[in-house]
């Protein structure tokens, strides 16, 4: 079974990947934190103050645990693209096909239809967004990188 083309997460490095995990691990801390504190602080306090750290603690944990658990996911993910591409990629070339400015966002960019083609696969049709550049026109080759079984790609 052939699956969708799917553009490569961006590549993060070693250390990058380092100190992007060190950040989610300490998103998810505050909220265990709150609990504990919650459960196990030592003098006599309200009703109030009890259930409202519980609660705190409670919305921060499920938060806290859940962007941290995506951002390692994001991490883990664009690592794994990049050995992928390192160790079985072949070199392909990417048409563009057509130019679409990509509304929203901070920065502009351009929606790229790409055709993908090289040796090992089929041709096949993607999209990418990349920032806005003059030489992004119908009708450019790009180079890429393609992994043949999935057709995972990225635009070197």
């Amino acid at each position: 079974m052939i699956s969708a083309p799917r553009e490569a997460q961006a590549r993060v490095g070693p250390v990058g990947a380092l100190l992007f995990r060190l950040v989610f691990l300490a998103i998810c801390l505050p909220g265990p934190l709150l609990l504990a504190v919650a459960v196990t602080l030592a003098p006599p306090r309200s009703s109030a103050e009890f259930w409202g750290l519980l609660a705190g603690g409670i919305l921060a944990t499920i938060i806290g645990v859940g962007f941290g658990v995506l951002g390692l996911r994001l991490v883990t993910r664009s690592r794994r693209d990049a050995r992928r591409l390192s160790s079985g990629g072949v070199a392909a070339t990417a048409e563009i096909l057509a130019v679409t400015n990509q509304p929203g966002g901070e920065e502009p960019a351009l929606e790229l239809r790409l055709r993908i083609s090289g040796p090992g696969f089929a041709t096949f049709e993607a999209e990418s967004i990349r920032p806005v550049d003059p030489a992004l026109v119908p009708g450019a080759v790009l180079a890429a990188v393609v992994h043949p079984a999935d057709r995972l790609f990225t635009i070197v």
